[in-house]
C-alpha cells in the first residue's frame, strides 16, 4: 500500500529540509535541554519514534507528514493483543511531545494525535505475600536486641493494621492507645480514622514500648514511636530497607515493595470473608474502586482453593 493522499492540513510545507532521523535528532536534544532527562529515558522516546517512522515508510508517509489517520492506524497496530498496552500508551504520549515540540516550532499547525484516545490500561494487581510468607517474615527479626524488637513490632503493626509506610514511620505515642487496641492514623490529605490492632501485635507492642523503646531513646525525650537508632523519627527508606534485609533472613525470595505488607493485609482479610467496604475503611481509601482492586487476589486465592479441594475442581 502506498501512501497517495495530500498532505494533512497540519503540514506546512518546511518539513522537506529534514528527514525523520534528523527530526527525531533535534527533538531528543531538546528533550535533554528542556528537561534533563536521562541517557535511558531520551533512547526510549527515540526508539518509539523510530518506530513509528519505518511503520510509516512503507505506506509512503513520514512522521511529519502522517495525519490523525494514519496514526490512529499506528496506534491500532500498536494495540495488538499480543503487545502490552502500557507501550502503547507510552507510544501515543511520546508521539504527543513530538508533535507538541514541532507545534511550538511552528513547524506544523496542529498537533495530529489530539484526538487519538489513549490507551486503556486497567489497574495493576498489587504483588502480595501468602500467609505462609508472612509468618516467615515475622518470625525472621531478632527479638533479643532493641532494633530487632523494634522492627519485629512494626512489621507486626504493618500487617495488622494495613497502614501506609509513611503513616507507620511517622506514628506518635499519643495516636496509639493500647488499653483500646486501636490507633489514630492521620492519612493522606490529613484524614484520620481509627484502626484496630489485633492482639498478637498489640502483644509486641507494649513488649516494644517497655524494653526497646526506651534504649534506643536512651535519656531523650521524643514523641516518636518508632525512633531510630539515633532517637529520631525513621526515615520511610530506612524502614524499608530494614523490611529487605529481614525478607532476605526469611528466605523471601519476591520483591517486596513498600505497600505489600498492606496488599497482604487487604487480600487476606478479604480472603477470610472481610466485607470490602469494611477493608475500604481500614485502608482508609476514599473510593471503593480502589480497595476493589483487591478482589481480584482473592478470586484467584478462592479459584486455587477450589481446584485443590473440590470434588469437581
Amino acid at each position: 500500500m502506498t501512501f497517495t493522499g495530500t498532505m494533512s492540513s497540519h503540514y506546512t510545507g518546511l518539513m522537506n529540509i529534514a528527514t525523520d532521523e534528523e527530526r527525531i535528532d533535534k527533538y531528543i536534544d531538546a528533550l535533554w535541554l528542556e528537561k534533563g532527562l536521562s541517557d535511558n529515558t531520551r533512547e526510549s522516546y527515540r526508539r518509539d519514534l523510530s518506530a513509528c517512522s519505518r511503520w510509516l515508510q512503507p505506506l509512503g508517509a513520514t512522521l511529519m507528514a502522517a495525519d490523525e489517520v494514519l496514526l490512529g492506524d499506528y496506534m491500532a497496530y500498536r494495540l495488538d493483543p499480543s503487545k502490552s498496552p502500557r507501550s502503547a500508551a507510552r507510544s501515543l504520549s511520546c508521539l504527543r511531545g513530538f508533535y507538541n515540540y514541532w507545534l511550538r516550532e511552528k513547524q506544523i499547525s496542529t498537533n495530529p494525535t489530539a484526538n487519538i484516545p489513549s490507551p486503556k490500561l486497567g489497574q495493576p494487581i498489587p504483588k502480595s505475600l501468602s500467609e505462609a510468607e508472612v509468618d516467615q517474615l515475622l518470625l525472621a527479626p531478632d527479638t533479643d536486641t532493641a532494633i530487632g524488637l523494634r522492627d519485629k513490632t512494626m512489621i507486626e503493626l504493618l500487617y495488622a493494621t494495613g497502614l501506609r509506610v509513611s503513616e507507620l514511620v511517622t506514628l506518635t505515642m499519643s495516636q496509639v492507645n493500647i488499653r483500646q487496641g486501636v490507633v489514630r492514623v492521620i492519612g493522606k490529605g490529613a484524614k484520620e480514622r481509627l484502626v484496630p490492632v489485633g492482639e498478637e501485635a498489640l502483644d509486641w507492642l507494649t513488649r516494644y514500648l517497655r524494653h526497646s523503646r526506651p534504649e534506643l531513646l536512651g535519656m531523650k525525650a521524643s514523641e516518636v514511636l518508632f525512633p531510630s537508632q539515633r532517637g529520631r523519627g525513621m526515615t520511610r527508606q530506612t524502614f524499608w530497607h530494614r523490611l529487605k534485609h529481614w525478607a532476605s533472613v526469611a528466605g523471601i525470595e519476591q520483591a517486596l515493595s513498600p505497600h505489600t505488607l498492606r496488599h497482604a493485609f487487604a487480600t487476606h482479610l478479604l480472603n477470610h470473608g472481610a466485607d470490602l467496604r469494611v477493608v475500604q475503611l481500614l485502608l482508609g481509601h476514599s473510593d471503593l474502586s480502589t480497595t476493589q482492586i483487591y478482589t481480584h487476589i482473592a478470586k484467584s486465592r478462592m479459584q486455587e482453593l477450589h481446584a485443590e479441594h473440590h470434588p469437581r475442581g
